[in-house]
């Protein structure tokens, strides 16, 4: 507390140091603009004003030792940063205006409204504001500081384009909140600095880097225009805005896309030469409205000026309706590629699906010897990327819809090292600025991904026929018996081969059925299903196939083999709709059954149920669960949810529960559209 208390005596003591030493050393000959009435006491030896780079270099100096004395003292960065400019810019005010007053002999209060108006004092407590924000000790990140930040700039980015469009003079509270208030330089190029602000603003809200460079940037370009050209009532806001973004540095560390760099140097390449082709020929077709010869030089000062707005009103060197629009076009187009470039600048990390052949043989071999699951063959799809551990002993299977990346089911590999692998997964996610969803979780590692701040939410039941205790004896499935019966008597018979046993005819056959079955529809599934009949080999699928008496194909069972625990996984069940007779689908799930069981295969994954509970409930549900019910039944039809329920419930099967994995509930709308489009319920997929 005592160190703190210190701090005022210190930098009085270093503000007023300073502006002694500003009058006592005057270097000659610096280039460069100069800081009027810098020196007030020398208003009438008209030896008042001192080079920038003079000013900005004594007053760096002095705001260093400041920024070390409020890391002395022991103050967060943020408040040094704040106090030691607002106090700086009083006390300049007072010695200032003090100054003024006694040099015009004028009131002391008019002596201070001056000194408020002077470039010197801003210029002063920016720097020593910025100083303090680089030196002073820094807090543990504060979450919602980032949003504050982002907010903040999209305010003064928002304030700083109603300035720039609406008419009139600065005048007023609106105007006087801008960031820039006058200066005909200012004014031009605010429409641009205000939509980069704007599209800066957003990236700043989820800690982007490059957002913060962008903003940096432009408050640099806009504080630097009121220092030269002219300063307004809103200054300190912008000089506030610098300060700021230049303290929470820190919390703006997620890295942009790399691939993007080169898309915003081509956009750049391509704005700038579009502007130089479009200007120089509109300037040449209409050389006769110029009141001197058609120059490069003559050119370039034209399109320059019209970018800038400065020609809003018209150019003074072009003559009628080409004077009035040219310049008018110029800035529009100025705008437009501004726009362009920034967005590729401050674009999303973009998912691109990279599924290399040994990444593939890879992740084959480790669902072969860790997928204890019976989702764990369906990562095998080739629209999903893989994410390896860092010993590559363990990964998992992605893909990004809409910013939100969706994890296929549980981690796979050794169970100890599924801990590192999901956090690194969600760290890799968060640089990406990607939401976070794992579809069809089991229950067996809900407590893993709730220890990296995860939540879960119930979302069906996977019917599992355990093959040894399966049978068809018994009042309760004889529905199931009878319809094996008929389809045996009708000659029906089930071949059971593996891919590389289709021949080419089978296959089209096999073909025909799929496309007949979805009837124009896409190929649903990401999480329980394969994306193509035959990607898998011997090792990995199986296919029931149901023919007739005369030995055509009416339909067929898809599975995928979980070889780790001895299980086959339904992936599809295509039939022909119109010969297919009742039952069909049972009498093939039933000899898969034998035949899995007479082939060691210890269990058979039939359809997934979502929200099996909820639909059929075997406890009494609460309050909220009838709701959610209800809501549900309102929606079977669109989803044939109950009918699956239905269907699987004729096995008597194992009920195991499936879980969506989320981070934030404000995140489950945009998780549930991004898995809908992922399972193809979605017009679209990206």
């Amino acid at each position: 507390m005592l160190r703190r208390l210190a701090l005022a005596p210190i930098e009085l003591a270093v503000v007023v140091a300073t502006s002694g030493w500003l009058y006592l050393v005057r270097p000659g000959g610096l280039p460069g603009p100069r800081i009027a009435l810098a020196l007030p006491l020398d208003e009438l030896a008209k030896h008042a004003s001192v080079p920038l780079l003079w000013y900005v270099a004594v007053w760096a100096a002095a705001a260093a030792v400041l920024g070390l004395a409020a890391r002395w003292a022991g103050v967060e960065r943020l408040t040094a940063s704040v106090a030691l400019a607002a106090t700086t810019l009083l006390l300049l005010d007072v010695l200032t205006g003090v100054s003024i007053a006694i040099v015009r002999q004028i009131p002391a209060r008019d002596g201070l409204h001056a000194a408020m108006r002077l470039s010197a004092v801003y210029v002063a407590a920016l720097v020593v504001g910025i100083a303090a924000g680089l030196l002073a000790n820094t807090r543990k990140r504060a979450r919602r500081a980032p949003a504050v930040t982002a907010t903040f700039v999209a305010f003064a980015g928002a304030m700083q384009l109603l300035h720039t469009v609406l008419p009139g003079r600065s005048e007023g509270l609106l105007r006087a909140l801008a960031p820039d208030g006058i200066g005909p330089l200012a004014r031009a190029s605010g429409a641009f600095v205000a939509l980069a602000l704007l599209y800066a603003a957003r990236g700043l809200a989820r800690r982007r880097r490059r957002a913060w460079q962008l903003a940096v940037a432009v408050s640099v370009l806009s504080v630097g225009l009121q220092v030269l050209h002219g300063l307004a009532r809103s200054t300190p806001v912008a000089v506030v805005v610098l300060i700021l973004l230049v303290t929470r540095r820190d919390d703006f560390s997620l890295p942009g896309d790399e691939t993007t760099r080169m898309l915003a140097l081509k956009r750049a390449a391509i704005a700038a030469a579009t502007v130089a082709v479009y200007g120089c020929a509109a300037i040449w077709l209409n050389r006769l409205s110029a009141d001197q010869p058609f120059t490069l030089h003559f050119a370039a000062r034209e399109i320059v000026r019209g970018l800038l707005g400065l020609n809003s009103r018209g150019s003074a060197h072009l003559a009628g309706a080409f004077g009035q629009w040219f310049p008018l076009s110029m800035t529009i187009l100025g705008l437009a590629t501004t726009t362009w470039v920034v967005a590729a600048w401050l674009a999303p990390w973009r998912h691109r699906l990279q599924q290399d052949a040994r990444d593939r043989e890879l992740a084959r071999d480790l669902v072969h010897a860790w997928g204890a699951d019976t989702l764990a063959p369906f990562v095998l799809r080739h629209d999903k990327s893989y994410f390896f551990a860092e010993d590559r002993r363990a990964f998992l299977a992605y893909r990004v819809v809409g910013g939100v990346a969706i994890v296929s089911g549980d981690p796979i590999g050794p169970p100890a090292a599924l801990a590192e692998l999901v956090e690194r997964f969600v760290d890799y996610a968060h640089t990406r600025d990607w939401r976070l969803a794992i579809l069809g979780a089991s229950e067996r590692w809900l407590e893993l991904y709730r220890a990296h701040g995860l939540h879960a939410l119930y979302h069906g039941d996977e019917a599992i026929v355990e093959t040894a205790s399966f049978s068809l004896d018994g009042r309760a499935i004889r529905k199931v018996r009878q319809s094996v019966h008929r389809l045996a008597k009708a000659g029906y018979a089930v071949r059971m081969l593996k891919p590389s046993e289709i021949d080419a005819h089978l296959r089209r056959e096999l073909t025909q059925i799929t496309e007949s079955w979805r009837e124009g529809q896409p190929e649903r599934g990401f999480v329980m299903s394969l994306d193509a009949l035959f990607a898998l080999g011997d090792d990995d699928a199986n296919f029931a196939v149901g023919v007739d008496a005369e030995g055509h194909a009416q339909g067929f069972l898809h599975f995928a083999i979980a070889q780790a625990i001895s299980a086959l996984s339904l992936s599809s069940m295509p039939r022909l709709r119109a010969s297919t007779p009742n039952g069909f689908n049972e009498w093939l799930i039933c000899e898969t059954i034998a035949w899995a069981r007479a082939h060691g295969y210890e269990r058979v994954s039939l359809n997934f149920a979502p929200f099996a509970a909820l639909l059929a409930p075997e406890t009494e549900l609460g309050r909220l669960q009838e709701l959610q019910r209800q809501a549900l039944l309102h929606l079977k039809g669109r989803f044939q949810l109950d009918n699956l329920l239905a269907f699987n419930r004729k096995f008597f099967p194992r009920w195991e529960r499936r879980f969506i994995v989320y981070e934030r509930r404000r995140d489950l709308p945009r998780v549930g559209i991004a898995a809908l489009a992922a399972e193809a319920y979605l017009p679209f997929q990206r």
